[in-house]
């Protein structure tokens, strides 16, 4: 097969562990900014160009794009959609999952386990929305904050108070959601791969950090997850309409929580801690599910 891999950076470790594995199971690789890929929306005969060529031939896409880069981002993938290439995670999938209240309220719907979150417009509402979600301490985000930038816990009400209308005079969006205390600064990494929970890591912020992200100091470890953890992840990639994703999940006092779906889960931090070839298996799931007609969201804009 031919594949696509929109990622802005050949060099980092996700792709190349993708070209790795597509290479080795003898496919053919093309990594393709996805800023440098321009589009000729046309009925009959749409196309992408790319540094002066058309791009033809492509049988799957690989999206690797960046939160900074989503709205052109997914326009380039959708318009692969078009052309009829099959991608590991559809255009609309992606979008869905970058919006963060649209994706806790999805959630929310079909029942999946969140941390009580609020999100208001008026600095006059935020008393009664704290008493909603309990209480300081409260974890205060923003909407478009990535890699846990944006993300503030506030251990009294006032703090509390200061920064959400330090925020919203900022004219930021900004959800405000309980603090699980008894997570204790670490959260669980599951990697879905075609519906299967295929690796999973419990990720542990460093001392007087209760954000837990990798790059921020935190450690890895393998983790053997419950069946009803196991059902979450799954679950939530399903709602989200994610082949492929990292779902991360607190335990809480009532059960496993919710924090985000990623749709561009790194893969370094699980294949170092877990020794799982994840890269592969992604591989592997493209090769068995490759089929253009197949693509849901054509035509649905």
């Amino acid at each position: 097969m031919k594949i696509a891999i929109l990622s802005r950076n050949k060099k980092l470790y996700s792709t190349r562990r993708l070209i790795e594995a597509a290479e080795a199971n003898g496919h053919q690789v093309e990594v393709l900014d996805v800023l440098r890929c321009y589009m000729s929306i046309t009925s009959h005969r749409p196309s992408i160009h790319y540094k002066g060529q058309e791009l033809s031939g492509f049988d799957a896409v690989i999206p690797r794009i960046g939160a900074s880069v989503t709205f052109y981002g997914t326009a380039v993938l959708r318009q692969f959609e078009m052309m009829e290439v099959s991608p590991l995670n559809e255009s609309v999938a992606i979008s869905r999952s970058r919006d963060k209240l649209r994706s806790l309220q999805l959630l929310a719907r079909k029942g999946i386990g969140l941390p009580v979150t609020g999100f208001a417009h008026s600095p006059d509402d935020v008393q009664d929305m704290m008493a909603m979600i309990g209480g300081a301490p409260a974890v205060i985000k923003l909407l478009e904050g990535t890699q846990g930038i944006g993300v503030v816990l506030a251990e009294t009400h006032k703090a509390a108070e200061s920064v959400i209308e330090a925020f919203m005079g900022l004219k930021a969006n900004i959800l405000i959601q309980e603090f699980i205390k008894e997570a204790g600064g670490s959260d669980i990494r599951c990697l879905v791969v075609g519906g299967k929970v295929v690796a999973a890591m419990k990720r542990q912020g460093k001392e007087g950090e209760f954000r837990s992200n990798l790059h921020r100091g935190g450690t890895a470890e393998v983790i053997r997850l419950t069946p009803e953890e196991r059902s979450t992840a799954v679950r939530a990639a399903k709602i989200m309409g994610l082949n492929v994703c990292g779902v991360d999940l607190l335990r809480s006092n009532h059960g496993p929580v919710v924090m985000e779906v990623n749709s561009s889960p790194g893969l370094e931090g699980i294949e170092k801690s877990t020794g799982k070839d994840v890269a592969g298996m992604i591989i592997k799931f493209i090769e068995t599910n490759t089929n253009p007609s197949s693509t849901r969201t054509r035509g649905k804009g």
